[in-house]
Formats: structure tokens, sequence, C-alpha cells
């Protein structure tokens, strides 16, 4: 059976897979993850810190055939959005996930609170 849909990855998404989550059990078969090279970076700070550095390495080279790049554009369309959202005191990491996302016609999987009720967000906690 071939991929259902595509979702876009942030990095609370890409970490509460990694451990097993319940929440995002639906999320680790049959979906098609997207996310960025900086979703990575951050993904491999967190597992360094918690999990060492032989499992963030193993974990970053997995996940790094999901990423897909950053045009000039979608860095302009993500700034603008934080800026419009500068009360959620979002990141410059999440703005350009979303903002690829949805220009994507991804759905933006998250758990991070700020995105809740965001049209084109996937909302888990």
């Amino acid at each position: 059976m071939g991929l259902e849909e595509t979702y876009f990855f942030d990095t609370y998404a890409l970490y509460e897979i990694l451990v097993g989550s319940q929440n995002y059990s639906k999320y680790a078969r049959d979906i098609k993850i997207v996310t960025t090279r900086l979703n990575l970076i951050e993904l491999h700070y967190r597992i360094l810190r918690e999990l060492g550095k032989a499992v963030a390495d193993e974990k970053y080279d997995y996940f790094k055939k999901f990423i897909i790049s950053i045009s000039d554009d979608v860095i302009k369309k993500a700034n603008e959005f934080r800026c419009k959202n500068k009360k959620q005191k979002l990141s410059y990491v999440d703005c350009i996930g979303y903002v690829l996302a949805t220009t994507r016609g991804m759905r933006f999987l998250t758990g991070d609170n700020a995105f809740k009720g965001m049209d084109g967000v996937e909302f888990v906690k």
C-alpha cells in the first residue's frame, strides 16, 4: 500500500515519533514525512542532551532523507508570518516549517500550543 498523506513534521512531532508516543502512533506509518534541516538541528540537539551522541547521530542520519529545501520566498513569507503572529513568540524554524507546509498543501504536524487552532495545523499533544 502506498503513502496516504504527506505531513510536515516539526521538531516536536519528530521527537514524539522517535520516543514512540502513543498519540503519534498513527503518524509513524503510511505517512510521508517532510521536514527541514533546521528541524533536524533542533532534534539532534535534544537527543544529544537526553540520549547521547550515538543515538543523536543515528536519528539525524535516519531523518535526513525527509529534508526538503527552503527557498528565499519561503524565508520571506515565514518572516512575514512570524511578524504577523509576534504575540505567539514563534521560532524561525517553526515559522519556516508552517509556511513550507501550507504553501505545499501539507498539514503541519505539531504539539506546539502556539499553533493550536491555526489553519493547516494537525495539533496532537
